[in-house]
């Protein structure tokens, strides 16, 4: 089984704010692959499915942000999994909007609900980085990060995560080389990148 994690702040307020993307994919991966009713579990939200012959369970941290990795422990300890059968979504600052890296490992470059899941279970996690772009200044960081989507991102931010959702199998697969180049060519194809 391989955890699947979407990292964002609960509640609607936060809906639909950059700092929410990694919400947003699991959501959008919950539809496309018909997975089962959210549940509350591990301090979070759980949905239960497959994608392709890989079972993957869907979780939601609800201890805000700076908290995940509470949430995460929990439920790679209850269904004794390794740091190496989780993937986590989120924002990224330092890609440009709608691009999307994967990387296992490494620092958490800022990002606090990184930092926190690092603490919990260690650095050796893939990590589905979703460009957000960065404001410019830094003093401009927080206001962007905790802005909403403008009206004219959420087509491609639409078309991002619709893409994310479907080429997720080769992520389930271990193909992180062909989630990239499938999810860029689905842009691409549909005229966004």
């Amino acid at each position: 089984m391989q955890l699947f994690v979407g990292l964002g702040n609960p509640g609607s307020e936060y809906a639909l704010h950059r700092h929410n993307v990694g919400f947003m994919a699991a959501d959008t991966i919950a539809d496309v692959h018909r997975f089962g009713p959210w549940t509350k579990k591990f301090k979070g939200l759980i949905a239960d499915g497959r994608i392709g012959t890989e079972r993957v369970l869907l979780l939601k941290p609800q201890t805000f942000m700076n908290d995940s990795g509470r949430s995460v422990g929990e439920a790679i300890r209850f269904y004794k999994l390794s740091t190496g059968d989780v993937t986590v979504f989120y924002d990224e600052l330092d890609l440009a909007p709608m691009k999307v890296k994967v990387k296992t490992g490494g620092g958490a470059a800022g990002h606090n609900g990184i930092r926190s899941i690092a603490q919990h279970i260690g650095e050796d996690f893939r990590r589905v980085r979703i460009g957000i772009g960065h404001p410019g200044e830094k003093a401009r960081v927080t206001s962007h990060v905790l802005g909403n989507y403008a009206k004219t991102e959420i087509e491609p931010l639409a078309d991002l995560l619709g893409a994310i959702a479907r080429e997720a199998r080769w992520l389930a697969a271990g193909d992180d080389a062909r989630f990239m180049s499938d999810v860029a060519l689905a842009l691409q194809t549909n005229g966004k990148a």
